[in-house]
């Protein structure tokens, strides 16, 4: 793996402005590249798919032989990214020394090293993903909160779902804030978009029972609550499954929730009234895998 022997040390740079931009969706689009920031995602990254990452950037200053990283972590991740991470095929990731001023400039978030991936290498298909069980998945509807779209990433990495189905008109999984949030997560588990329709017809065709997080319900259909659910329905929990959750404002609308197989909400013991998104999946999919578990472990 390349390294240069010279420091970037201009923030006002054609590259470094280049970098920088990534951090706006037409950019990422027209360059069709992403920026990942922070050691956390980029060791992520370098480390389970290394294909993806074309440049490396991290804090360094003038040593005697050349430049010099002082952070034990950020040389650690450059280390990882050198040995190509799981067994991969050679990555050709090429390090760019910076100085602090011009990490800050390329995201003031980046915390000493970033990276520039290809997005088309991100982008899964729906027809390409091949599970060998039964798949467990988490789907969103609309979620439009960059934060929350990592957390739930996040959440469904943590309950070992085999997918993520973002459903309809969601945030860009590459915004840097939906990265950072996911702390990682991203580069663990497969990401796909999907219209309504194709996510039913795709869910039907690979015989996966759906069941929609909601409070309330629609016509005569009511939720049931999740203890019951996780009681009632141990079968269900070993099959194909998805768990589709709402917009952050408006749930799941009647006409989507008319679809599925099961509607659950979760029950409150306290005087809250509702729970958010990245709290809800969270405790949907962290109960329905501790409940798949059980005699398996």
């Amino acid at each position: 793996m390349p390294i240069n022997a010279q420091i970037l040390d201009n923030p006002k740079s054609d590259r470094v402005r280049r970098v920088a931009e990534l951090t706006n969706r037409k950019a990422r689009e027209r360059s069709g590249r992403f920026l990942i920031e922070g050691p956390q995602s980029v060791r992520e990254a370098v480390m389970w798919h290394p294909e993806i990452v074309s440049d490396l950037y991290v804090e360094a200053v003038e040593g005697e032989r050349g430049p010099r990283i002082d952070s034990e972590t950020l040389r650690q991740i450059v280390e990882s990214a050198q040995h190509n991470g799981k067994g991969h095929a050679q990555a050709k990731i090429y390090v760019h020394p910076a100085s602090r001023e011009v990490m800050h400039r390329i995201s003031p978030d980046c915390q000493g090293i970033a990276a520039v991936g290809n997005a088309e290498a991100m982008q899964s298909d729906a027809h390409n993903l091949h599970f060998e069980h039964k798949p467990f998945i988490a789907a969103f509807w609309q979620v439009r909160d960059p934060g929350n779209a990592g957390t739930v990433i996040r959440a469904a990495d943590a309950a070992g779902c085999d997918a993520v189905v973002f459903i309809d008109d969601c945030v860009d999984t590459l915004n840097p804030k939906v990265i950072r949030s996911t702390a990682g997560s991203l580069f663990h588990i497969p990401v796909v978009r999907m219209g309504t329709d194709e996510f039913f017809t795709w869910s039907a065709e690979h015989s996966i029972t759906t069941i929609a997080a909601d409070v309330y319900g629609v016509d005569q259909y009511a939720p049931v609550e999740l203890p019951e659910l996780l009681e009632s329905q141990r079968d269900m929990l070993h099959d194909a499954k998805a768990v589709i959750f709402g917009n952050e404002a408006r749930g799941l609308e009647a006409e989507l929730l008319r679809h599925v197989d099961h509607i659950v909400r979760i029950p409150l013991y306290g005087k809250a009234e509702s729970l958010n998104l990245a709290t809800s999946a969270a405790i949907m999919l962290m109960s329905m895998a501790m409940s798949s578990h059980i005699g398996t472990m």
